[in-house]
């Protein structure tokens, strides 16, 4: 079965809530993969979290490899 293509990332950096709703999770989730180090990687600007597009997009890929294996 093939994977259903994901839409486009915006050519912005993503707030977390942002993330959630292209993730289809709860922030909560989100806060908690940051927690856990186990999310897409985020950095801080001032005291706003932001997400990269291309990294967002290079952790979706490995989890879906990763979860294929």
């Amino acid at each position: 079965m093939a994977a259903t293509p994901l839409r486009p990332l915006p050519d912005r950096y993503l707030t977390p809530e942002d993330l959630a709703a292209l993730l289809v999770v709860p922030i909560e989730t989100i806060y908690a993969w940051r927690k856990r180090r186990i999310g897409p990687p985020g950095f801080r600007v001032g005291r706003h979290l932001r997400f990269d597009p291309t990294a967002v997009r290079a952790w979706i890929d490995h989890q879906a490899t990763h979860d294929a294996a």
